[in-house]
């Protein structure tokens, strides 16, 4: 539904969010990641298990499951580790007892190295109809990178992390997939080669499928600075991977996109390039940045958004199209961290004109936000 400049549509889902509690509160709480989600549009969203404790046992995501339904705005879901510690390596969590009680599985900031323990994984998850949902990575070839082995890195003198290191581990886990029939779901995907060994897999049948994030779409890495809010893994790539990264959005490749919202303390993200810690904040900036530079540009319809921020995201994880957020397109202002509602500010955006405000978020019937200088929604 439009009315004067609005849009009535369904309501964002993330597949992808660190909302940092239990553990690390001073990054970011559920209770100000849900609410940034809620200002943002989104119903629900998914949360990664590299908080403290990890969710890998059932006392453990007891401990987080009752901080969301105490302070939570929107439908929060949390991923299981795969690995008890999730440490990328050990001993699998029982993975038969947590699955009736999280999204998936996932050990994202660590690639799982060993192709059996990988394998066993996958076999069991399969096993309970839920799925993987990897960050994807070769330890080894990562080499103390920090940024993309790129233009950038070459001529700043900065250590790189090569491409291979991401499309190598996704070439395996899509093998391991075709071989165990589970459910993959590949993590924030950064490279060209990810787009087409994705798209190869898709066409022969394989249960895959992948997300990507506004950053990788909107900047490349002749666009970096010195500065640690360029600074996420895996890195913003070349301008040849953006473009590919595209082409899978257009084409439908790339079935979703996430934020991969990781909020640090501003001090964690002021030590540069090299030293600052990996990730930056997109749950806020994500739908105004797209539509401003993917629908009002024409590179992909309205439609598309809508599809790859929310409906394609309810397929994929059986959520209800039963929430609804109220955009004006019209709205028009510069991204300023400041006034997030999350607690990390850090965003490679910041200065950006965009287009494009939630101006009511209903979940379930209930409503979530409200800006309160708007009227006359209906």
């Amino acid at each position: 539904m439009s009315l004067l400049g609005k849009i009535r549509i369904p309501g964002f889902v993330d597949m992808h969010v660190h909302f940092r509690e239990p553990g690390f509160a001073y990054k970011e709480t559920i209770l100000t990641g849900s609410e940034a989600a809620a200002r943002a549009g989104y119903s629900d969203v998914f949360t990664m298990p590299n908080v403290n404790p990890a969710p890998d046992t059932m006392d453990h995501l007891r401990a987080q499951m009752d901080i969301i339904a105490r302070d939570s705005h929107i439908g929060v879901h949390p991923y299981a580790s795969i690995t008890l510690g999730q440490k990328g390596e050990g001993e699998l969590v029982n993975i038969e007892e947590l699955s009736a009680h999280v999204a998936g599985f996932s050990d994202d900031g660590r690639g799982i190295q060993d192709e059996g323990l990988m394998r066993e994984a996958m076999r069991r998850i399969a096993a309970v109809d839920s799925m993987i949902v990897e960050h994807c990575e070769v330890n080894s070839l990562l080499r103390g990178g920090y940024i993309h082995d790129g233009e950038y890195a070459r001529k700043h003198g900065h250590r790189g992390i090569c491409s291979e290191s991401e499309w190598r581990e996704i070439e395996r886990n899509i093998r391991l997939s075709a071989e165990t029939g589970c459910r993959l779901h590949i993590c924030h995907i950064s490279t060209k080669e990810s787009v087409q060994l994705i798209r190869d897999a898709k066409a022969d049948g394989i249960p895959v499928t992948c997300e990507t994030a506004p950053h990788y779409l909107l900047l490349n890495d002749r666009m970096i600075e010195e500065d640690g809010r360029w600074k996420m893994n895996p890195p913003i790539r070349s301008v040849a991977d953006q473009m590919a990264l595209i082409g899978g959005i257009i084409d439908g490749t790339i079935d979703v996109i996430a934020t991969d919202h990781a909020p640090h303390s501003a001090e964690e993200k002021s030590r540069g390039l090299e030293k600052s810690a990996f990730g930056i904040v997109g749950i806020e900036t994500a739908f105004p940045l797209l539509y401003t530079y993917l629908v009002k540009n024409g590179v992909i319809s309205m439609e598309r958004l809508i599809e790859i921020m929310s409906t394609r995201a309810r397929e994929i994880t059986g959520l209800a199209e039963d929430s609804w957020v109220t955009i004006d397109l019209d709205a028009h202002y510069t991204i300023d961290p400041a006034q997030f509602v999350s607690l990390g500010k850090s965003t490679p955006f910041e200065g950006w004109e965009v287009y494009g405000r939630c101006v009511k978020n209903e979940v379930r019937g209930n409503i979530v936000y409200e800006d309160e200088r708007m009227t006359n929604y209906e």
